[in-house]
C-alpha cells in the first residue's frame, strides 16, 4: 500500500458505530484534526441523511416490510438491506427481521459465528446472516460511504488506501478479535491494526486535553478506565510513572470479559414495564416484548442524551387487527430509568464482595450468554482485588484507582457514573482522606473512533503512547538435535520468542538461525514463561530451564505439508496492540508461512497455518 492521505479509526460498537480520521502527515509544529466522518445512511425509506453515528442495526426485510425502493443507496440502487438508523427504527417494528449486538454473537463461543443464524429465532423464509458476515455488512457500509464522499474520482483518496485502525473490547478472546479480522476483509479493508477501546479512550482524552494532560495526572496516579458499552464492560488499569524526568503511561492490567452492558439494561427496562402492563391485566407476547425490548433501548439513550428530559414514550407494536393485537403506549419516566439501573447494575457493596454465581440449568436457548450476576460494581471489585498491589508499608492488597475515566454511552448518564465514583472511594481505607476523581470526557459516545486516530499518528512519532510491555518472558520449545538415548526424552531447549517488557505493537525476527518445522503430521508445540528471567532476548536458547521457566501449555496441531515432511523455517515474532503474540514460520523453500497466537492475557493458543 501506497503512503496513506488519511488515518482512520473506527468504533466497532454494539449500539453504534463511529468513523474518525485525520490526514496521515502533520507538519513539525502542527496540531493535528481528528474530525468524525458522518456518515451516509437511510434514515427513512428513500431518505439518507448523514450522521456522526452509524447505529449498528442490520435490517434483512421481507418482500411486504418496506416499500419498493426504500434500501436504495447513492452507491447500491439494489441494495436488499438496510444498515444504521433506519434499520434500527423500523427493525423495532418488526424486531424478527433485524441483526442487532452483532458484536455480542461476535464473541459467543457458544454458536458457530461464521453459520448464518441472525436474526436469531427469526422466521426460517426470512434471509440470515453470520455474526461476521452481520458484522462485515456494517463495515462495508462504512468503506462503501466512505468512498462516496471522500474518493470521488480521486483513487488515491479510497478507503482501501487509508491506514485503518479498528477497535475491540479489551476483553475480547483471541478467536472473536481474528473473526472481527476476518469481517474487515470480508469487506474489503485493508490490512488493519486492532486496537483495545479502552486505550482508544484514554487516547482519545489525551488529544483533547493537549498537553494539559500533564497537569491533570500525576506520578503515582493509579488509573481505571470503565467503558460500559452496548454489550459488554471493560476494566483497565493505566499507571502513571516518570521516566527520564517525563510523565509516561503505562497499561497494566485488563480486565475478563464481560457480556453485560445496555442490552442488558434494555432487557431489564422493558421486564419492569412488562411486570407493570402485566398488573394491569396485560400480558405481553414474545413478540410484543421484543418490540418492548427495541423501545426501551431508544428512551434510555434519548433520557441519557437529553438532561432536561424527565419522560419518554414508548411504543409497543402488537399483532393483528383486534384489539388484543393493537398498539400499546407507555411513558418510561427519567426517575423510573435511573433507580432501576443505578440499583440493578451499580449497587453499592463491598470491597471484598464477588460475582454471585447462579446454579445454571442443565438446559438453556442458545442465545446470547450474558453475564450470570449483572452488576457491574461486582465484577469492578473482583478485578481490583486480582491485581494486589503493595502499599507503602509492603503490605498488599486490591489495587486501589486513584482516579477514573468512563467511556461508552451508558455512563453518559450522571447519576451511574456518581454511584461508581461513590462505591471506589468507600474502598478507601478511612485514614486516605483523598476520594477517587473522575477524568472528565468531552464525549462518551466518540472517543473511542477518535482515540483510534490519535493511537495512529502516536505510531508515527506525533502523540504519546501507552506502554504495554509483556510482564513475563515467553519461548516456544525447540527439540534438540541429539542422537536418541534408551529411556531418556529427546532434550527440549526454550528459545525466547517474547522477553520481559516487550511493547506491544513491536516486530522482531529471530536473527541469524533457521529452524526444522514439521508438516503433514499432527505435532505439538510447547510455551514456555517466565517471571524471574527477565534478561534474555529474543533468540536466546536456554538449555537447561528447569525451575525457572515454567510451561503454560502444550498444543497439537497439523500443518500443511507432505506426511513427516521437515522443512526450513525462520521466525518472525509480532506482539500486536491487543495482546496476542504471534509466532510466523517462514518456509526457506517456498513462499508458505505458518501462524501460531498466543494470547498472553490468557490460557489459549491458537494456530492456523497457510
Amino acid at each position: 500500500m501506497s503512503d496513506p492521505t488519511y488515518i482512520i479509526g473506527i468504533d466497532l460498537g454494539t449500539t453504534n458505530s463511529v468513523v474518525a480520521y485525520t490526514e496521515a502527515r502533520i507538519d513539525e509544529g502542527e496540531e493535528p484534526n481528528i474530525q468524525i466522518f458522518k456518515v451516509p445512511q437511510l434514515v427513512g425509506p428513500g431518505s439518507i441523511a448523514d450522521r456522526d453515528m452509524l447505529p449498528s442495526f442490520v435490517l434483512l426485510p421481507g418482500p411486504h416490510d418496506v416499500p419498493q425502493g426504500a434500501l436504495a443507496l447513492p452507491w447500491n440502487t439494489r441494495s436488499a438491506m438496510a444498515v444504521g438508523e433506519f434499520a434500527r427504527d423500523r427493525g423495532a417494528e418488526i424486531p424478527q427481521r433485524l441483526i442487532a449486538s452483532t458484536k455480542s454473537w461476535l464473541c459467543h463461543t457458544g454458536v458457530d459465528r461464521n453459520k448464518p443464524i441472525l436474526p436469531w429465532e427469526s422466521p426460517s423464509d426470512g434471509q440470515k446472516l453470520s455474526p461476521v458476515e452481520a458484522s462485515a455488512a456494517i463495515l462495508q457500509h462504512i468503506k462503501d460511504s466512505w468512498n462516496h464522499v471522500m474518493a470521488q474520482n480521486d483513487d488515491q483518496l479510497l478507503f482501501e488506501n487509508q491506514e485503518v485502525f479498528l477497535t475491540v473490547p479489551a476483553s475480547f478472546d483471541v478467536v472473536a478479535r481474528n473473526l472481527t479480522v476476518q469481517a474487515a476483509e470480508m469487506a474489503g479493508f485493508p490490512q488493519v491494526t486492532l486496537l483495545e477501546e479502552p486505550q482508544a479512550a484514554f487516547y482519545a482524552w489525551i488529544d483533547t486535553t493537549k498537553e494539559r494532560w500533564r497537569k491533570k495526572v500525576r506520578v503515582g496516579d493509579l488509573i481505571l478506565v470503565v467503558d460500559v458499552g452496548g454489550g459488554t464492560s471493560d476494566f483497565s488499569l493505566i499507571k502513571v510513572s516518570e521516566v527520564d524526568g517525563e510523565l509516561a503511561l503505562e497499561r497494566i492490567a485488563v480486565g475478563e470479559h464481560l457480556l453485560v452492558g445496555g442490552d442488558n439494561m434494555d432487557l431489564t427496562m422493558a421486564y419492569s414495564v412488562a411486570a407493570r402492563l402485566a398488573a394491569q391485566g396485560r400480558k405481553l407476547n414474545p413478540y410484543e416484548m421484543r418490540g418492548l425490548c427495541h423501545g426501551c433501548r431508544q428512551a434510555k439513550e434519548y433520557l441519557f442524551n437529553n438532561r432536561e428530559a424527565m419522560s419518554y414514550p414508548v411504543t409497543i407494536l402488537g399483532r393483528g387487527r383486534s384489539l388484543i393485537g393493537g398498539t400499546l403506549k407507555v411513558e418510561l419516566a427519567r426517575a423510573e430509568v435511573e433507580q432501576v439501573l443505578t440499583n440493578g447494575f451499580f449497587p453499592e457493596c463491598d470491597s471484598q464482595v464477588r460475582p454471585q454465581q447462579q446454579r445454571r440449568t442443565g438446559m438453556r436457548e442458545m442465545g446470547l450468554s450474558y453475564t450470570s450476576d449483572p452488576a457491574i460494581t461486582h465484577h469492578l471489585a473482583q478485578f481490583l482485588n486480582q491485581q494486589r498491589t503493595a502499599d507503602g508499608n509492603g503490605e498488599t492488597g486490591p489495587a486501589r484507582p486513584t482516579a477514573v475515566l468512563f467511556n461508552g454511552g451508558v455512563m453518559k448518564a450522571q447519576t451511574l457514573r456518581d454511584r461508581v465514583l461513590d462505591v471506589l472511594s468507600s474502598w478507601v481505607p478511612v485514614d486516605e482522606t483523598a476520594g477517587v476523581r473522575e477524568i472528565v470526557s468531552r464525549d462518551f459516545d466518540l472517543a473511542v473512533a477518535r482515540g483510534a486516530v490519535y493511537y495512529g499518528l502516536a505510531r508515527r512519532g506525533t502523540g504519546i503512547r501507552i506502554r504495554g510491555g509483556l510482564a513475563k518472558t515467553y519461548y516456544i520449545g525447540v527439540e534438540a538435535a541429539l542422537p536418541a538415548v534408551p529411556g531418556m526424552p529427546v532434550p527440549i531447549k526454550a528459545l525466547c520468542v517474547a522477553p520481559f517488557g516487550l511493547e506491544e505493537g513491536t516486530e522482531a525476527v529471530v536473527p541469524d538461525k533457521e529452524f526444522g518445522l514439521v508438516v503433514g503430521e499432527p505435532v505439538k508445540f510447547d510455551f514456555l514463561g517466565s517471571s524471574t528471567r527477565r534478561h534474555d532476548y529474543i533468540g536466546m536458547v536456554v538449555d537447561d530451564w528447569e525451575g525457572e521457566i515454567e510451561q503454560i501449555t502444550t498444543v497439537e496441531a497439523h500443518l500443511e505439508g507432505e506426511m513427516g515432511t521437515v522443512i526450513p523455517v525462520t521466525l518472525e515474532i509480532k506482539v500486536t496492540e491487543v495482546g496476542v503474540l504471534e509466532l510466523w514460520c517462514v518456509s526457506q523453500q517456498d513462499d508458505r508461512r505458518f501462524k501460531l497466537e498466543f494470547s498472553v492475557r490468557e490460557k489459549d493458543i491458537y494456530d492456523n497455518g497457510y
